[in-house]
């Protein structure tokens, strides 16, 4: 029984071996190459992987497409493990912008000039502005405005108005910082403001002057009388030239390529208190029955007298008030349009 254990297994051991040289014989060479292929495949990204597979195998599509994939998904595993390319730095050493700042262009002096215009307590006003640098530029102003009332009546007298106002003025604008807001500096170095009424009392108008009741005469051709007539002047020059200050908001030449702005400004003129005065002629009387009549240009004649010396105390009072209003008001909006001249 012994002997026949030790067979069999002598058999089954010869049977492996036989087996196992079959198995040898019957595999390609090139079969053991392939396999370690592979298992090198196994150690190397799978972005590699796909370029070996692609270029193996270039006739099958199928494969293509996989390595595709996979080299798609794995170049994305990937990216997390590759270095970022550094920030350039900018070339004069300060921090690079996210976004591009607003364009601030560079003008050289008297490169540029604004023409506009505005409406103010002068009249209407033209104004040319030139460029001097960043911070400064140069104002030439003229303002004009002419109004004739035409003829009215108030309680007897037939009056006219007319109100005249021409001036030219210059002045520097200073951009403090280079900012919008502004400080102008200035001379009001020609002023023709006036007021002039002229009036027609009719005969036998009443009126009141320095407490004191005086009246037109009728015409009378024996005696020569003649209604009263006057006229005055309120004069809004005092001081020619006249120093001006004046601040304001907006750029009258923009520090860009923009065209139109609508700078404002308010400011003083140093023009001093108005001045008035009064020319009177014809004859008052003293009566309603024109008893008490004299030509206002007879120094001599009582009558005379007491009315030029109403009228001088008249004059004084309303010279007293005016004297408490030295500076004249200045603001303005403008609408102006710039262009280059020079480059």
């Amino acid at each position: 029984m012994a002997t026949c254990k030790i067979r069999n297994s002598a058999k089954l051991i010869s049977l492996s071996f036989l087996l196992i040289a079959a198995i040898a014989l019957l595999t390609p060479p090139h079969a053991s190459a392939q396999s370690a292929t592979s298992l090198q495949s196994l150690s190397i990204p799978p972005v590699a992987t796909s370029s070996l597979s692609t270029t193996i195998s270039p006739d099958s599509s199928s494969l293509s497409s996989s390595a595709s994939r996979e080299a798609y998904e794995s170049s994305s595993d990937l990216s997390p493990l590759l270095p970022a390319s550094p920030e350039p730095a900018a070339a004069d050493g300060r921090e690079k912008y996210n976004i591009t700042p607003s364009v601030t262009a560079y003008q050289r002096p008297f490169s540029r000039i604004g023409i506009g215009a505005n409406v103010n307590p002068l009249g209407v006003g033209i104004n040319t502005t030139v460029i001097l640098d960043h911070k400064f530029d140069a104002r030439l102003m003229g303002n004009f405005f002419n109004f004739d009332s035409g003829r009215f009546e108030i309680e007897g007298f037939n009056a006219t108005a007319d109100l005249h106002f021409q001036s030219i003025a210059a002045a520097i604008d200073w951009y403090p910082f280079a900012s919008v807001w502004r400080i102008s500096p200035g001379v009001l170095f020609m002023n023709g403001n006036q007021l002039s009424v002229t009036t027609d009392i009719t005969p036998g108008t009443s009126f009141t002057l320095n407490n004191q009741t005086f009246y037109s005469a009728s015409a009378n051709p024996l005696t020569g009388a003649t209604p009263l007539t006057g006229s005055g002047i309120l004069g809004l020059h005092t001081h020619s030239p006249a120093f001006t200050i004046a601040g304001g908001f907006g750029k009258f030449i923009p520090r860009s390529d923009r065209h139109w702005s609508f700078p404002s400004e308010f400011g003083v003129a140093f023009t001093g208190a108005p001045t008035a005065n009064v020319n009177v002629s014809g004859w008052a009387c003293l009566d309603a029955a024109q008893t008490q009549c004299s030509n206002v240009g007879d120094p001599t004649n009582p009558v005379a007298i007491d009315f030029n010396n109403a009228v001088q105390s008249s004059l004084t009072k309303w010279r007293k008030d005016l004297a408490l209003v030295k500076v004249y008001p200045l603001f303005s909006y403008s609408v102006v349009y710039s262009f280059n001249i020079r480059h």
